[in-house]
């Protein structure tokens, strides 16, 4: 890790989440992994601030710990991610941009707390939603719960690993092993979502709030826990990096090609966004006739104009588009990995530039 990643990746924690966890995730980046003892020698703080600090840097996934065989449990930072918060502002504005203000206020709020369970998102966003709107008015919980599932089946979204059940009888591990199973990933919980955005109150009222809330956890009262306890959702940082491949790889058909051969394109990718691994070099087949009805409704080209754009993207010789097989009309692929690169005029063997390209693509 060179000094300047790591001047940045200091200044970045530092204005997100303070100086305490600035020191505890410096020394991470700077030493690797390590156990709490040495941590809190290293820093010079005391043992709860620097729990508390890792506490907040696994919550944003800006660090990690593992369980050694014969050891305490260590921590490490995530550099990769601690680069990420740079484009946070990107991730909000493209949430913004496809599914208006409710998405972006999904998103934000998420990247905000690391993670939140789907009630205490769509609680937040619909008040804050309804700060905006003219006296009077709110904003239903279920509207924004509308979005929260968009969100989630396009993969912009993703449920939290979780530690697994422990039997009662059973040895509680050191550090539980979180996991998630890949069809549960995007599964959204029914809710029954009654309720609407509320204004904020004054100042006086919310201190008020504040310690009446406090009473009742001291006396020992306390409300039901919400339909969705223990279900957190965090966003999808993977899925964002995709759409701007998309739109790269779009960009790129636009200028070697035209408008409709570049809408094609969108088209194929957006049929196989979610069904396409981030790293896939190709997108999944697709017969002419699927694309063909999946084009925008006002964009009026017949099935042999379609087929004839098809095959002039497969002789390119760029490798916009693949032939993969004749049935269905034809079936064609997106090739990703080298449509990028020749739309971009990459053709040096220079590693350096390769390795450029991926890190802006692909991470």
């Amino acid at each position: 890790m060179t000094q300047a990643e790591l001047r940045l990746c200091s200044l970045l924690l530092r204005e997100n989440f303070g100086e305490i966890v600035e020191k505890v995730g410096n020394s991470l980046l700077r030493t690797g992994p390590r156990p709490l003892r040495l941590l809190v020698g290293d820093t010079g703080l005391l043992p709860d601030q620097v729990k508390k600090a890792l506490c907040v840097l696994i919550q944003h996934g800006l660090a990690r710990y593992a369980p050694q065989p014969r050891g305490p449990v260590e921590y490490e930072a995530r550099r990769e991610r601690v680069l990420r918060i740079l484009r946070y502002p990107r991730y909000i504005y493209t949430a913004k941009t496809l599914y208006g203000d409710p998405g972006e206020l999904l998103v934000e709020e998420l990247l905000l707390h690391g993670h939140l369970p789907m009630s205490a998102a769509l609680a937040r966003v619909a008040e804050r939603l309804t700060e905006t709107m003219e006296d009077g008015k709110s904003m239903d919980h279920s509207e924004v719960s509308a979005t929260f599932v968009r969100l989630a089946d396009t993969h912009f979204i993703q449920r939290c690993p979780v530690p697994p059940e422990v039997p009662p009888d059973a040895k509680v591990p050191p550090a539980p092993a979180l996991a998630i199973d890949d069809k549960d990933r995007f599964i959204v919980p029914r809710l029954s979502l009654i309720g609407k955005g509320k204004r904020r109150h004054s100042c006086d009222e919310e201190e008020e709030a504040e310690h009446k809330a406090k009473r009742q956890k001291q006396e020992g009262g306390s409300s039901e826990p919400p339909p969705d306890d223990g279900i957190y959702w965090q966003v999808n940082l993977e899925r964002f990096h995709q759409h701007f491949r998309d739109q790269a790889l779009v960009s790129a058909v636009a200028s070697r090609m035209d408008q409709t051969s570049s809408e094609v394109v969108r088209t194929m990718l957006r049929m196989s966004e979610v069904t396409t691994a981030s790293g896939a070099s190709h997108t999944q087949p697709l017969s002419s006739n699927e694309i063909f009805r999946s084009l925008p409704a006002g964009y009026n080209i017949s099935k042999a104009v379609l087929d004839q754009y098809l095959a002039l993207l497969a002789d390119d010789p760029l490798e916009f588009v693949g032939k993969a097989g004749d049935s269905g009309g034809g079936t064609y692929t997106v090739s990703i990995f080298w449509g990028i690169l020749g739309g971009f005029g990459v053709f040096w063997a220079d590693f350096g530039i390769f390795g450029l390209i991926l890190e802006g693509f692909f991470c």
